[in-house]
This record gives C-alpha cells, sequence and structure tokens, in this order.
C-alpha cells in the first residue's frame, strides 16, 4: 500500500497530508455512522491524515454525520488535521430572509460559522479554517479581528483562503499577523486558469502550497463528450500506459503534483479503492514534455 507523506504548508505553517480527504459529498455516500468511521480509519492509516469540510456542504449536515463517525473513537481527533471553510450563506427555508445565496465575511458572521462547525465536528479546535470564497464587501480589518480572535481563543490554529485571486490574496494578508497557509483553488486538465493567471506564481513565491480542488473536473474528464475532453481522454490514456499508471485518475494526480508551487490533492470519493488509486499515483514521476502533452491536449493548439 502506498504511503501518502505528510508536507509543510507554508513557512511556520501546519503540515498535512499531500493528500487530502474531502467530505463534501458525505451525504451521499449512503454510510451509517460506524462505515463513515472505518472509511476515515482506513485513509489514515494510507498517510491521508487531513480532511476538507465547510459550513456550506450539505447546509452544515456533512460536518455534523463526520462528528457523528468522531464521536465513536475521540482518539482519532489527534491522529488528523482538520480543515473547515466559512462565508457562503445558502438560501434560508424561511422567505422573510436570506432569499439569495450570499457571502458573508463580517466577523460576527465568522466567528458564529466557525462556532457552528466546531458544534458539529464535535470538537475543539480546527487545525485551518479558510475562506470560502471571495465576498465582494471583505472588509478585510473585519476577518483579521475574527482571525485574532479565534486564534488567541484556541479556536482556529491556522488560516488560508480559497478562489482567491492574488490581489484578494494579497489584501487579506496584508492584515495579518500569521501568513495565509493556503489558496484552495481549481486545478485540473479541463480548468486550470490558475496556472496562467499568477495564482500559482504568488503562491510559489511566498512558498505556500494551493489545496487543489474539483482534481477531476466533478466526473467530467470521463463522461463529457466535447473535442477538448476526448483529446483529454486519449492523450491521458497514452501517458497512463508510458507511466505504468492503472487509470487516468492516477495520471491527472501526477500532472496537477508536477507543478511547482508543490500543490495537494483534494479527493472527493468514498470509495476507498479510489483512495488507494490516488494514493498510488505519488509514484508516478511525469516529465516536463508529458505535462506539456495534457496541455495541448486541454487547449488544442500547441504552446507558444
Amino acid at each position: 500500500m502506498s504511503t501518502v507523506n505528510k508536507v509543510l504548508m507554508a513557512p511556520d505553517g501546519p503540515e498535512f497530508s499531500q493528500l487530502v480527504q474531502g467530505y463534501w459529498r458525505l451525504g451521499s455516500w449512503d454510510m451509517d455512522a460506524q462505515a463513515r468511521l472505518t472509511f476515515l480509519k482506513q485513509h489514515i492509516e494510507m498517510g491521508i491524515s487531513t480532511v476538507d469540510h465547510a459550513a456550506i456542504y450539505d447546509a452544515g449536515h456533512c460536518e455534523t454525520l463526520f462528528g457523528e463517525a468522531l464521536k465513536l473513537d475521540p482518539s482519532i481527533r489527534e491522529q488528523i488535521e482538520i480543515v473547515s471553510k466559512f462565508g457562503i450563506n445558502g438560501i434560508a427555508t424561511s422567505a422573510t430572509e436570506k432569499r439569495v445565496s450570499h457571502y458573508d465575511s463580517s466577523k460576527a458572521g465568522i466567528l458564529a460559522s466557525t462556532e457552528n462547525s466546531l458544534r458539529r465536528l464535535g470538537v475543539e479546535q480546527l487545525d485551518a479554517l479558510l475562506v470560502h470564497r471571495p465576498d465582494f464587501l471583505m472588509d478585510a480589518d473585519q476577518v483579521a479581528e475574527a482571525f485574532n480572535e479565534l486564534k488567541q481563543s484556541g479556536k482556529v490554529k491556522h488560516f488560508g483562503v480559497s478562489n482567491f485571486t492574488t490581489s484578494q490574496f494579497d489584501l487579506l494578508q496584508s492584515r495579518l499577523d500569521a501568513p495565509l497557509i493556503t489558496n484552495q483553488v481549481e486545478f485540473n486538465p479541463i480548468n486550470f486558469d490558475v496556472v496562467a493567471d499568477g495564482t500559482l506564481d504568488q503562491l510559489q513565491q511566498h512558498r505556500v502550497r494551493p489545496m487543489a480542488w474539483s482534481c477531476l473536473a466533478g466526473g467530467a474528464i470521463f463522461s463529457a463528450q466535447t473535442e477538448q475532453v476526448k483529446r483529454l481522454r486519449a492523450t491521458l490514456s497514452e501517458l497512463g500506459e508510458e507511466l505504468g499508471a492503472d487509470s487516468i485518475d492516477q495520471v491527472i494526480y501526477a500532472w496537477i503534483l508536477k507543478h511547482p508551487s508543490n500543490p495537494v490533492a483534494l479527493l472527493g470519493t468514498g470509495n476507498i479503492k479510489r483512495v488507494k488509486d490516488a494514493a498510488a499515483a505519488l509514484t508516478l514521476k511525469m516529465n516536463a514534455e508529458q505535462w506539456y502533452r495534457v496541455w495541448v491536449a486541454s487547449k488544442g493548439v500547441n504552446v507558444p
């Protein structure tokens, strides 16, 4: 069985596993609490110790389900790093408030969301708390005040962002005493804008690792019938043979992890076999020409 190592996310930052188990689909996995705990223990045994949550996932229910599993064996808490996110408010059931999904990065909103996540998860501290999406009404000073309060109270160890542009990252960082430890961004062979728009350059500059989400493009790489995806499937299959991969999933993870910003990759599956396959991808070594073959297949043109 492949062992997943821990890596330093940022200078003076935490160590996370190089693959992170995402739990945003936990509510659809059809597992009881014991099965959830078994799954958690299985990926911990592989070295995948970091787990990813968010307040918005199934309106908080995913955190509740995870907390129920954790309650069956509280000793597991010391073996994992818990990441959660705040800031997206869904539409309320009441017609009198929250009529549209919206963002909330106010100090009160951050503190309330974090308290609710801690309660649902049944833990006293998060290893990292991320701003889930940029809030166009974000007051960076308010966010900093909330982060400082959460840090001083021991409720959150580290802070980061998700889906931030470089300017948004710089703005928030300018108000913080401690460095942001990640920017969680979409990164897959269909959508890799972050490679060219400066996002990954900025993270590499500061030696901050990105967390790559939607690595498999929500399954589109396997099912979509666009010309782009057809080219990608053919190229990924060809590379799979060259690299000795068992699946194109593994080739995709190898492609993402090849980037010098040194991403950690989020997994979305609840199938332990696919988790094991992803872990095996860490042994694949892709060269530059192979990496650019995926780039060319996606873009449909040669590099300039």
